[in-house]
């Protein structure tokens, strides 16, 4: 019998979440970012799910990219960090991509290839973010530059926001107001808004939106957000008892006997560890769902297991069903207890981890 732990990705939950972006600006187009595997989901299947009804995809290079060309996606693709080397532009020709445009020497290639066809830029600003992006004052001359390119056909105006997942942050209107100034006489559509821009700062909406944790049905959001509860939970993690038993009090619980019962206490073992993806630093008291009821871990999370609290469980058994996290247990819950992020959590399943998808209505 195959080991227990797996995920289990709803699709029909992507697309739900796909549409609620779009539905918070009525009239933009979303680029659904399909980056580091689809967050951990799988490209493939995701893009495919999506394609019937998405404005285009975006990726972090050519590699993620052409993966989708090579899977049958044919819809618009953005590579969001650009060419590496003059060499890929051509590749990137090939496999009818858009670049994204962030330094000079991105600008330089763009400007001196000859590619068969011609084909729109994404002109980045660094408006504070301080990663990638021209420098606002370089930026009107880049953006004359690709506008005389007779292979350019359009140029679209991008920044990205550093504090937006904290409403209301001063910084993000500091780099709202420094993109207008640099760029608000310059002809082309604008994209500025990630998935917490989505949800909660309507003046970055611009022409494209850029959807991206959000499509994965967690909130972008440290603290609970009114646009982000209709969001629907994508990937579910799960696995089963492997073992049950009964500890009096004193007794302690796996690798430094970090945790010591201060009473008797019904200890099961679940077969899911940090190699299966589980963030190894989860604390004791991180959220965990046995037999569909909330309970939590105790002691350190191993390898291959993590143990758990059955206390009030006093008939679970091996082979009971356990939520890592999805419906039951919001990922976003596991991160903050685990001093981390849901993106960490689903970017690093194991690929010894089988997914299975699913289309919910």
């Amino acid at each position: 019998m195959a080991r227990p732990t797996r995920a289990r990705v709803d699709l029909g939950a992507i697309r739900h979440n796909y549409r609620h972006a779009k539905a918070q600006a009525a009239g933009t187009r979303a680029l659904a970012v399909v980056k580091a595997d689809a967050y951990g989901h799988g490209a493939t299947a995701v893009a495919r799910a999506l394609e019937p009804e998405v404005d285009g995809f975006a990726v972090a290079c050519i590699e993620e990219a052409l993966e989708l060309r090579e899977s049958g996606i044919r819809t618009p693709i953005v590579l969001l960090e650009g060419v590496f080397e003059p060499d890929e532009l051509a590749s990137a020709d090939r496999a009818g991509l858009t670049p994204v445009v962030h330094n000079q020497e991105q600008l330089d290639w763009v400007c001196a290839a000859r590619p068969e066809r011609a084909h729109a830029v994404w002109l980045k600003m660094d408006t504070g973010m301080h990663r990638l992006g021209l420098a606002p004052d370089a930026f009107a001359a880049a953006h004359a530059r690709l506008a005389d390119c007779r292979h350019v056909t359009d140029v679209v105006l991008m920044t990205h926001l550093a504090c937006a997942d904290t409403p209301g942050h001063a910084a993000t209107e500091a780099q709202l107001a420094s993109f207008q100034s640099h760029a608000g006489h310059l002809p082309g559509p604008r994209s500025i808004a990630n998935s917490a821009a989505v949800l909660g700062c309507r003046a970055a909406h611009g022409d494209w939106l850029r959807p991206g944790i959000m499509l994965y049905g967690a909130s972008p959001f440290g603290e609970a957000h009114p646009s982000a509860a209709a969001l629907r939970p994508t990937l579910t993690f799960e696995s089963r008892l492997i073992g049950v038993r009964d500890l009096a009090a004193g007794e302690a619980i796996g690798y430094g006997r970090r945790f010591v019962c201060a009473a008797p206490t019904r200890v099961g073992v679940v077969a899911a560890g940090y190699a299966d993806g589980y963030p190894r630093h989860a604390q004791d008291g991180t959220p965990i769902a046995v037999n569909g009821q909330p309970t939590r871990i105790i002691g350190r999370v191993s390898m291959d297991m993590l143990t758990v609290d059955l206390t009030d469980q006093p008939e679970a058994r091996p082979g009971d069903p356990v939520q890592l996290w999805g419906d039951q247990i919001p990922a976003n819950a596991v991160a903050a207890a685990s001093d981390t992020i849901a993106y960490q959590l689903f970017t690093s399943l194991s690929r010894r981890v089988p997914i299975s998808y699913e289309r919910s209505g």
